[in-house]
């Protein structure tokens, strides 16, 4: 039997003018610019599309060369652009005209940070969705009041636009970017190979509550029920069973769960199983039956319809899309 042709490397593009920020350009590098082929990931092929050649100085004392003319976004399945240093940094008239033609054709883009205003420059965010970091929100409402601009969520996505908060989150959107299209098993071995959380759901608040001594008690008693819960999936837990695990009332536990963690006990749970499921359906041929039943939700029905609100797919098209070769799974790093 023939080989099964080797498939195309996914095609990124990391936008490249001056004003952009190191951080995010070295976020972007890392997930998509390392060679991580002998732990499972697929190969990326990422480039630095700019409109002038010269090397781009970066805060720091660092320096980026771009490598590909504007040309080359024509190309390219997905558009990165990073942050900016100082956030009102106009982008060149070409990169503004080569985002709007790449949106029109169809191409993903997102935009770590500050890199919203760029996405507004064009005209791109008018009318639609975006997040940025929780310090620039007054900023972009003020200067694109056509963006209807969230205070609290990680990363959005608004017609084949993503957008998301500052510095960590642009590392969790990539990560996500890199999940709708090559699986959670594949982000997973990125972010063990960059010491990360693999997963934080993009409506997970910007920031917690300062930590008390108080409120390291209660953390410690968080984490015993995050860890009893991760490990009784298959259970139907409830908040009430939560808290009595905690030693809390529903209400008080709910109430810290949400200050310690950013998120819902609810939401927290759902990412779980939800995370559990896609592991299931990336390693094994079980039945979709069972795993909705070890992961918790309890029926496939219930399974397929959290899958199509959080996944935009169903637990069948996941697999077909996602299915490792046996023997084929990612090492840890």
């Amino acid at each position: 039997m023939a080989d099964a042709p080797t498939p195309t490397p996914q095609r990124i593009a990391l936008l490249s003018f001056p004003g952009i920020r190191a951080f995010d350009v070295s976020v972007i590098t890392e997930v998509w610019g390392v060679d991580r082929t002998d732990r499972g990931v697929p190969a990326f092929d990422l480039h630095r599309p700019a409109a002038d050649p010269a090397p781009i100085p970066l805060r720091g004392g660092l320096t980026l060369t771009p490598d590909r003319t504007l040309a080359w976004l024509t190309r390219a399945d997905l558009i990165v652009v990073p942050g900016l240093d100082d956030h009102l940094t106009p982008a060149p008239a070409p990169v503004l005209d080569a985002l709007r033609r790449a949106h029109a054709r169809g191409t993903s883009i997102a935009a770590l940070c500050g890199g919203a205003f760029t996405l507004a420059q064009a005209g791109l965010l008018d009318g639609r969705t975006a997040v940025t970091h929780w310090n620039l929100t007054p900023l972009l409402r003020e200067h694109h009041p056509r963006v209807t601009v969230v205070p609290d969520a990680l990363f959005l996505h608004d017609n084949n636009i993503w957008t998301s908060a500052g510095t960590a989150a642009g590392i969790d959107l990539c990560l996500h970017l890199v999940r709708t299209v090559h699986g959670a098993e594949t982000a997973a071995t990125i972010a063990r190979s960059m010491v990360t959380a693999p997963y934080r759901t993009g409506t997970q608040a910007q920031f917690i509550e300062r930590p008390t001594p108080r409120a390291d008690r209660d953390e410690d008693a968080l984490a015993s029920v995050r860890e009893y819960a991760l490990h009784h999936l298959d259970q139907p837990l409830t908040i009430t069973d939560l808290a009595a695990h905690a030693g809390m009332s529903p209400r008080s536990f709910a109430r810290h769960f949400q200050a310690t963690t950013g998120t819902t006990p609810l939401r927290w749970l759902i990412a779980q199983r939800l995370a559990a499921a896609q592991k299931l359906l990336e390693r094994t041929d079980l039945p979709m039956v069972e795993v909705a039943g070890r992961t918790g939700f309890g029926s496939e029905v219930t399974m397929r319809q959290h899958f199509a609100g959080h996944l935009g797919t169903s637990p069948r098209d996941y697999r077909a899309a996602f299915r490792q070769p046996a023997g084929s799974s990612p090492t840890a790093s």
